[in-house]
């Protein structure tokens, strides 16, 4: 608040540079707590021109208050606003909207710990195969463009050790438009092939997976802690309800299991709640699960 104020009194920045500046990390050495800091721009100018008003009334009246401060307890700084901190993902998209690009990270990081269970391959890692691949990253320069065979998405996945070159059809395109985006995390199958243009390797896609859809691809289940009860799983399925798809083999249902883990006394045991027990595991079903699991403990298993 000391600096805002200074700076406002003096006319060089007003509410929207400091809330670029606060999302670039130029505050950070004072506070780390970017959203705080954020959430409480507009109490930091109310404070500067409250000071600035008593500076003038305190040159003008000399007043003191009983503690031989001018103005009492007008001039200690308010507390930050109380605010949940923002995530690696959401500090790094704060940070490309005020700057054009991600300065502290990659933004593949605010994903490693979960995808790299399933998907182990960095991408600087590949060599040249016949087998299937499984890679995950983030997308980017997305194009479409028409050939021959109808069109096709070109862009670059990029997992922070390397980019790759990614192809998919017109089928996958239909399919899943809304993920071929910038800045989506994907986890992508397909073939590898030489790219003579690059001289390195380019994927041949053939499946496509945001990250809730890979959850349910390649977790095994998520595992819920419960001392006491039963938590309220049917709010969970009822609202992120399990999908549906048509296949030769007739309707599956697309959705991550959920097995209980029981805690009575000295005692541990596993339940599993079997298929019609089946949610989509968005971010929001997962950390809704926490909340309403011993401890918070709710995690997806891979292996």
């Amino acid at each position: 608040a000391l600096v805002v104020g200074q700076h406002h009194r003096d006319k060089h920045v007003n509410k929207r540079a400091v809330e670029a500046l606060i999302k670039a990390g130029a505050f950070d050495a004072i506070h780390s707590d970017r959203a705080a800091l954020l959430a409480s721009v507009a109490l930091a100018f109310d404070w500067a021109d409250t000071q600035a008003a008593h500076a003038v009334q305190g040159g003008l009246f000399d007043i003191e208050g009983d503690d031989g401060d001018a103005h009492g307890s007008s001039t200690q700084e308010p507390a930050l606003v109380a605010i949940e901190a923002w995530s690696i993902r959401d500090k790094l998209m704060q940070e490309k909207t005020a700057l054009g690009f991600f300065l502290s990270g990659h933004l593949f990081d605010a994903f490693a710990d979960e995808v790299r269970r399933f998907c182990r391959t960095p991408i600087a890692s590949l060599s040249d195969s016949r087998e299937l691949q499984v890679l995950a990253g983030i997308v980017s320069e997305v194009r479409i463009v028409s050939g021959q065979r109808g069109r096709v998405a070109i862009f670059k996945l990029d997992d922070g050790s390397e980019a790759i070159e990614a192809v998919a059809s017109e089928e996958l395109i239909d399919a899943h438009r809304e993920y071929l985006v910038e800045d989506q995390m994907l986890v992508l199958q397909g073939k590898l092939q030489p790219d003579r243009f690059s001289g390195g390797l380019r994927l041949n896609v053939n499946q496509i997976w945001n990250l809730p859809a890979a959850r349910a691809r390649f977790g095994r289940h998520l595992v819920l802690d419960v001392r006491a009860g039963l938590p309220p799983l049917d709010e969970v399925l009822r609202t992120w309800p399990a999908r549906e798809i048509q296949s030769e083999h007739g309707t599956q249902k697309l959705g991550l299991p959920l097995r209980l883990h029981l805690w009575r006394a000295e005692v541990q045991a596993q339940i599993d709640l079997g298929d019609e027990a089946r949610f989509w595991p968005t971010d929001e079903a997962l950390m809704r699960c926490r909340s309403i699991a011993r401890g918070g403990q709710a995690r997806v298993v891979y292996e």
